[in-house]
């Protein structure tokens, strides 16, 4: 599989919904543009899931604004319960749509400014998709392998990188289903859009998660 064509497949993937129980109305995730703090220059992302835990370091020095959106989502809980939906094995895996499709739709135009690529996508690297320029929404994945010679000339802004033993944990996590309908078994994005979580759960049931997302004081 290329690699610019697989990741084109992040495109329409910003339009999916995948994640837990429904929070729509409660804090501010039902308004993207209430959610503008600065994040800290170094600060620490720990994702506990559904097959361990694992931390991201985000250097805002790295993406300013991909470090910003990030901090904000983690710190109100939108990563919580959603799936790694696209996990292919070499290559990346792929999560970030909540569950609810309200509040999917609440962050689907939520774009932030592109960032230049200070730091390369090798394995461990944390990047937001996109569809084109200045298109980064909530949607990120983490790099299996060394993936810059493709993605670092296609503007993929690495933010952050998992630490520790961190790996072990992203390297575990169920790749059975793969690339995404028609192309593979993966999700229809389609009826991802329309029904959810439930839909994941449903027709995809070994699809790891993450059970919830904070930062680390």
């Amino acid at each position: 599989m290329k690699l610019r064509s697989a990741l084109m497949t992040l495109v329409p993937a910003l339009l999916l919904a995948v994640s837990g129980p429904s929070v729509f109305g409660q804090g501010n995730l039902g308004n993207p543009a209430a959610l503008k703090e600065t994040a800290p220059g170094t600060y620490k992302a720990r994702f506990d899931t559904s097959k361990g835990a694992f931390v991201v370091e985000v250097r805002r020095e790295w993406a300013p604004n991909g470090a910003d959106r990030f901090f904000n989502l983690v710190k109100n809980g939108f990563y919580d319960g959603v799936r790694f939906f696209r996990v292919i094995d070499g290559f990346m895996v792929q999560f970030g749509i909540n569950g609810d499709p309200k509040i999917s739709a609440q962050w689907r135009e939520a774009r932030i400014p592109d960032d230049p690529v200070k730091q390369s996508n090798r394995r461990g690297f944390l990047t937001f998709a996109m569809a084109g320029p200045n298109t980064r929404t909530s949607q990120v994945f983490i790099n299996f392998g060394d993936n810059s010679s493709s993605l670092d000339r296609q503007g993929f802004s690495p933010f952050g990188q998992v630490i520790g033993n961190g790996m072990k944990v992203v390297d575990s996590l169920y790749n059975g289903y793969g690339e995404g309908a028609p192309r593979g078994k993966g999700p229809d994005q389609g009826r991802l859009q329309m029904e959810g979580n439930a839909y994941l759960a449903k027709s995809f049931p070994q699809m790891d998660f993450v059970k919830k997302a904070t930062i680390e004081k």
